[in-house]
Parts: structure tokens; sequence; C-alpha cells
């Protein structure tokens, strides 16, 4: 009987020992497992596929000019940031003069059915570094390559030929006071004829380029091209 006591109470104690040393394990491994549940919680990826939006305009450093630009009128993705730039280049909408919308895609199947004419009017943001001004450029330069008759071209517009064989030759210079326009156009021929136009802004030269079609209603492409250049510019 004494021995079978024994046995009892040693069995009793095992046990009991066993489930002290279970205890620290379990609690271990409780705090493990929250451990873990707690990393993986903060690292999981918390974005969503909505991209995020850009701003609406950018203000953006031209030559030590700032300009507030339309995020989405700017051409190039590269250039779609806030700060100095050597160069910006930027297309409107004609006569709304709002950013266009994204691209649709084209493929070899539509692309002959996507080709549109062209609503829209170009413009290119540069530092010009010092060099000759347009204006300067259009009193000094120009009037050696004219021809010398000056023809009036419609509703106050004076159109002057460049000579052929010089560096501006297949080209005309249009030219009216009220309101201001010069244009250089290149003439048409197998492609459509395009016109540029330049002010300097400062430390910028703002250089737009539109059909030479569009001088039909040149008055509402000057008035064009100065609504831009304020609203870029904005208040000084």
């Amino acid at each position: 009987m004494t021995f079978f006591s024994t046995a009892q109470h040693s069995a009793r104690n095992s046990r009991r020992h066993r489930r002290s040393h279970m205890i620290p394990i379990v609690l271990g491994g409780a705090v493990t497992a929250g451990a873990i549940a707690i990393v993986a919680y903060l690292l999981w990826p918390t974005w969503g596929p909505k991209a995020s939006s850009n701003p609406d305009r950018l203000p953006v450093s031209v030559g030590a000019t700032l300009f507030n630009v339309p995020t989405m009128a700017i051409r190039r993705k590269i250039q779609r940031h806030s700060g100095p730039q050597e160069r910006v280049d930027l297309s409107f909408m004609f006569p709304s003069l709002e950013a266009p919308e994204a691209p649709k895609h084209v493929s070899a199947d539509t692309v002959e059915e996507s080709v549109q004419p062209i609503d829209r009017i170009f413009l290119s943001i540069s530092a010009h570094h010092d060099t000759l001004a347009p204006d300067t450029r259009l009193r000094t330069i120009y009037p050696r390559y004219l021809e010398q008759a000056p023809s009036a071209a419609q509703d106050g517009l004076t159109l002057r030929a460049f000579r052929d064989g010089t560096p501006y030759g297949n080209e005309d210079l249009f030219l009216a006071s009220s309101p201001g326009l010069n244009a250089r156009c290149t003439r048409d021929a197998a492609t459509p004829g395009m016109c540029l136009s330049e002010r300097r802004i400062d430390g910028a030269d703002l250089t737009f380029r539109f059909p030479r079609s569009w001088l039909a209603q040149w008055r509402d492409v000057a008035d064009a091209m100065d609504r831009l250049t304020a609203q870029l510019r904005g208040p000084k």
C-alpha cells in the first residue's frame, strides 16, 4: 500500500511539473503569434488601385520666370513637375484654350480613322539665355530677307514674302498692329503650312505654333495668344 500511494503521489507531481513547463511555452507562443499579427498588419499594403490625382496647375520656373501651368496641358510627362525647368511644351484646345483630354488609344486598325484636323494651339516656353529677342529679330534680321513690296493679306493683316534662297525661303511674314500679331508661316505644300509666333517674357521666350489656315480668323488667334500669356503668368 505504501508503494502504491507513493506511486500515485509521484504521478501527480509529474503531471503538475509538465503543466508548469507548458504554461511558459503556451504564453510564449501566444505572444509570438500576436507580434507576427501586428507586424503583418503594419506591413500590409494600404494602397488601392485608384491613382492619386494630380494638381490642376503647377508652378514652373523657366529662365527664372514663374509660370502657373495647367498640368494636363503639358505634353511631356517628364515635364509634369513643379520647380525650375529649361523648357516646357504645352498644348491648348482652340478656341476654348482648355487643356486637352488624355489621348485615346490608337490601334493599327483605327489609325487612319483617328486622323483629325489640328484643333489646338501649341506653346513652348524656354529659357532664352540672353539670345536675340524676337522683337529685335523682327526689326533687324527679317527685313534683310524680305521681298521689297508688302501686300495686304486680309482684314488689316499684312503679308511680306521672304525671298527664295534666303534662310527663310518658302515662308511668309504676317504682321498686324491692332491687335498686335507677327507670325512667320511656311507655305502650303504637301503638308499644310504652319505658323510660328514668338514673344519674350522676362527670362523666357514663348513660341506659339498654329496652322496657317487659322489666319482667316487671325484676330481670334492673336487674342488667344494674349490670353494664354496673361493666364500663364498670373498676377505679378
